[in-house]
């Protein structure tokens, strides 16, 4: 297939198939950032918020195991080699949370949404696409840039947990991020009630494994272009507007990783939502309920892009890779997120 298709297109199709798992772990296997967190709050269940755990121990031991037969470079991540600021993914976190909670989901739980048929997550596709663009080279770009100035981290060392532990400890980062890789999978698992949970299970390692396989993809692709294709993984801010400027403008611009993940996702979702007979289509009938949509979407595409990424972008992506902003931003995440349910439920509820 490498030899007949462009490096463009092909990377598109390989994150399309990543995507299209992620879509239907959404839909049929019920992943989903707030949802893990409401449960967690107020559902009295954590098998949602350990599915996340088994989904970053997965993603974890695949990508570090990637790094160890020589598939990926670490250097090549922009996680890891980026100038980081750990204010940017916290003041990013927690706009991008509370936002998630004010819209009712995040950037890849409403593509998932918009696949079983819900037109008021493709507003908020949209809102959210629009925002964080333009805070990544539209008119606030050069505020966010003012504000929040990369090139924090000095080292010449990639800016993640495992190369700290392994400059100051003379070891390979490779076992040691393995290493975290199965304590946070382990971690997860403890409980008894987690592991008769096979569906649970299953879905959260699908998903950890569409992550290192966006890393394995796109690493394959740049090396066969030499580096013209970035080496990246799944993410929901950036890649939104992308596939919004493709639809709009596909003869002056290329396909790319994201707008495939975007389009996988998709197309899981819907596949999912069919196959469990949730599929209907439905409309936003309270101007309240929109406005705050709206709203949401419009802090998460502007958290998204401070942060760089969200919850699945920095969640899980860079959390594979055991990047400094991983934990920072997430944690940032389910505290806006804590924060925005609060409101909805104490301060919307007359609105």
């Amino acid at each position: 297939m490498g030899d007949t298709l462009g490096d463009a297109a092909l990377v598109a199709i390989l994150g399309f198939f990543g995507g299209l798992g992620l879509g239907l772990a959404a839909r049929l296997g019920r992943f989903c950032t707030l949802g893990a967190i409401e449960d967690a709050l107020y559902g009295g269940s954590d098998i949602r918020l350990r599915m996340w755990g088994i989904a970053i121990g997965t993603a974890v031991l695949g990508s570090f195991g990637l790094a160890g037969v020589g598939l990926l470079d670490f250097q090549d991540s922009f996680y890891l080699n980026n100038g980081w600021n750990p204010v940017a993914h916290v003041a990013g976190g927690l706009i991008f949370g509370y936002g998630m909670a004010l819209a009712g989901n995040c950037g890849y739980g409403v593509l998932a949404r918009v696949g079983g048929g819900d037109l008021r997550a493709f507003v908020i596709v949209l809102v959210m696409a629009i925002a964080a663009y333009s805070v990544i080279s539209g008119p606030f770009a050069a505020l966010r840039v003012q504000i929040f100035p990369e090139g924090l981290w000095a080292s010449d060392a990639p800016a993640g947990f495992a190369h700290l532990l392994a400059e100051t400890t003379g070891l390979s980062p490779i076992p040691i991020g393995m290493g975290f890789g199965a304590m946070i999978l382990a971690a997860s698992l403890a409980p008894a009630r987690m592991r008769s949970e096979k569906g649970a299970l299953f879905w959260a390692a699908v998903v950890g494994l569409s992550i290192t396989a966006g890393w394995a993809a796109t690493a394959f692709v740049a090396d066969r272009s030499l580096g013209a294709v970035p080496v990246e993984s799944h993410t929901f801010s950036a890649p939104l507007g992308d596939t919004v400027l493709y639809v709009m403008l596909a003869s002056g611009m290329k396909l790319n990783f994201g707008v495939g993940s975007v389009a996988g996702v998709l197309c899981g979702a819907c596949i999912g939502s069919l196959r469990r007979g949730h599929f209907r289509w439905e409309a936003c009938e309270d101007p309240r309920e929109l406005r705050r949509q709206i709203g949401g979407a419009t802090l998460m595409g502007f958290g998204g892009a401070i942060a760089i990424g969200c919850s699945v972008g920095q969640g899980l992506s860079a959390f594979s890779l055991l990047a400094f902003s991983a934990p920072l931003t997430l944690g940032a995440i389910a505290i806006g997120a804590w924060l925005g349910l609060r409101q909805l439920i104490h301060g919307f509820a007359t609105l």
